[in-house]
């Protein structure tokens, strides 16, 4: 085969046309090297995707203390989360707390 014959071919002829070639060197900067390139576009999104499901999650945390709040704003209902998170007790109160063998850790034996 003779380099005219191959200069011939339609696609050689049609990929060595100057705009051809301008376009390809375009893509190929625009999708690897450019600082807006595909890759740095799709890391981008995948940020704003994780920082999206990161709000929705403290959306959620903010409604439960909300929930948690006006549950609170009942002086009985403050009274039994006092009594039952951090042991207060009332004046001449016993408190006794009774847990469980299974609940109780055991030291580990060397």
């Amino acid at each position: 085969m003779k380099f005219s014959d191959i200069k011939k071919n339609k696609w050689v002829r049609f990929i060595s046309n100057k705009y051809v070639l301008i376009l390809i060197l375009f893509i190929v900067w625009m999708t690897f090297f450019d600082a807006n390139s595909y890759f740095i576009h799709q890391e981008l999104n995948n940020d704003i995707n994780a920082l999206e499901d990161n709000a929705e999650f403290y959306q959620k945390e903010i409604d439960h203390d909300k929930t948690f709040i006006k549950k609170m704003e009942d002086s009985n209902e403050m009274e039994k989360f006092a009594r039952e998170k951090y042991y207060l007790k009332k004046e001449n109160e016993d408190i006794y707390i009774i847990e469980n063998e299974d609940s109780i850790k055991k030291e580990e034996k060397r």
